[in-house]
């Protein structure tokens, strides 16, 4: 649910703007202005969507933690898990909530107040919502390896997603590097789908 809902605001918002794509923060400032101020209502849509999408990722995450406290894992990992995972679903809200704000009309006519929007909608959504979800993947992935409750491939993509996720902190300072959020954000979706089938509810079918 959480990647359908994502995924689903991303394919609305861009049909409802004409098939023009979000705007980068590093773009032109007059093109983002004016991208803003003719589809207000894509905008809002795809704001209200991926505020939705973060009310399944906190659960899943809550679920993943207890899960692995149900096979008897004792150590940081479910809590690792729970705490990337909610952090990640409360910078993914407020970025849907910045998102929509951005698509009233009133704004539209204070510049200044549009693109520092923006960045902090950037910065919510991109690498305050993709790092802590790679802590998310890494406490699953963790003790999926060393206790086996997992294919160790995937406990290993897991990790070297996680790995992606935490060095896409770089956005922050170098703009190329924002390439990486994208490709932590879309792998992640998969991996967290993929486990979500593969993490066994009894240790005992685990170690068989």
């Amino acid at each position: 649910m959480f990647a359908a809902l994502f995924l689903l605001g991303l394919v609305l918002s861009t049909i409802l703007a004409g098939g023009k794509p979000y705007p980068s923060p590093f773009g032109d400032a007059t093109s983002i202005l004016v991208y803003f101020r003719d589809n207000a209502d894509a905008v809002r849509i795809g704001g209200a969507f991926q505020f939705g999408a973060a009310i399944p990722l906190a659960i899943y995450a809550a679920t993943a933690s207890a899960r692995l406290h149900q096979l008897g894992i004792r150590v940081p990992g479910p809590t690792i898990a729970l705490s990337g995972g909610l952090l990640a679903s409360g910078f993914l809200a407020l970025s849907g909530l910045i998102g929509w704000t951005l698509g009233r009309p009133e704004l539209h006519a204070e510049p200044a107040l549009v693109r520092a929007l923006q960045m902090l909608n950037f910065a919510a959504g991109g690498v305050g919502h993709v790092v802590p979800l790679g802590l998310l993947l890494a406490g699953i992935a963790v003790p999926g390896l060393l206790a086996r409750l997992m294919p160790a491939w995937l406990a290993w993509a897991g990790l070297i997603i996680a790995g992606i996720a935490e060095l896409s902190t770089l956005a922050l300072l170098v703009d190329g590097a924002a390439y990486l959020l994208p490709v932590a954000r879309f792998t992640a979706f998969a991996w967290l789908i993929i486990a979500g089938f593969r993490l066994p509810r009894q240790r005992a079918r685990a170690e068989a």
